[in-house]
């Protein structure tokens, strides 16, 4: 049975070390350049006629454009729509990432922190300084809730302040742990399902059980790479919701 770990191997393409510093183009940067070149292309291709009747084409791009508008306006509310670049980009970033991933001979970028946790620290930063442009130091109250007594302030104030720092790692954490969870069991399932199959006639009775099973496994991760780009835009959303509105 093949390695199930070996799937995430980065492995250098075009090595290149620059000062000590490996910029090598790998097979991560490779299909990142992938989905950004098939993401980029068809949302062109999409938007080129503009028709009254759209086609279908342009059908899913507005429909692309409507979910992820909508979800800024449902979350963030009408002044969020200024988001609505960076929401985009980041849902689309992992939405390919994922789905790409699930392509024979491809490779899952989002499966590796580095990357999950860059595209975590980009809203967390983002958070952070437009909260403190459109609030000023007041940004800040955003950790002591209002009607709170005095003597539980001391409570809250420190929970508050460390859930706000642990959310690029818990956003980065969730979107890595279920595509590299996923990937594996793929990759265990269809190992084992080759192995019973060379076994000659007998094989491949047995193995039709765990082919089937890994159809379905199939179905669910691709299920899994879309919802799990959907929650990563909801909660980026939902952050950026504090640098318009403090509740207070």
């Amino acid at each position: 049975m093949a390695d199930p770990i070996h799937q995430f191997v980065i492995t250098p393409i075009i090595p290149l070390e620059v000062a000590g510093i490996n910029l090598s183009f790998t097979n991560s940067s490779l299909w990142m350049v992938v989905g950004a070149l098939i993401a980029s292309l068809f949302l062109l291709a999409g938007t080129d006629k503009r028709a009254l009747i759209p086609g279908r084409l342009q059908a899913v791009s507005e429909m692309l454009y409507d979910f992820i508008s909508s979800m800024i306006r449902e979350n963030v509310g009408p002044n969020g729509r200024q988001y609505f670049p960076l929401i985009f980009t980041v849902f689309v970033i992992v939405l390919m990432g994922n789905v790409l991933g699930l392509l024979p001979y491809a490779f899952t970028y989002t499966s590796h922190l580095i990357v999950t946790l860059a595209l975590a620290m980009v809203i967390f930063l983002s958070v952070t300084i437009f909260g403190l442009i459109n609030h000023g130091l007041h940004f800040f109250s955003l950790f002591a809730p209002p009607g709170v007594p005095l003597a539980l302030q001391i409570l809250i104030v420190p929970i508050e302040v460390l859930s706000f720092i642990i959310r690029p790692i818990t956003l980065s954490v969730r979107l890595f742990a279920n595509m590299v969870a996923g990937h594996l069991m793929l990759k265990v399932f269809a190992g084992f399902s080759t192995m019973v199959l060379a076994m000659g006639t007998t094989g491949i009775l047995a193995g039709l059980l765990p082919m089937a099973f890994n159809v379905a496994v199939y179905g669910l991760e691709l299920l899994v790479a879309l919802l799990q780009a959907y929650i990563f835009a909801i909660l980026s959303a939902i952050y950026l919701k504090d640098t318009v509105d403090l509740h207070h």
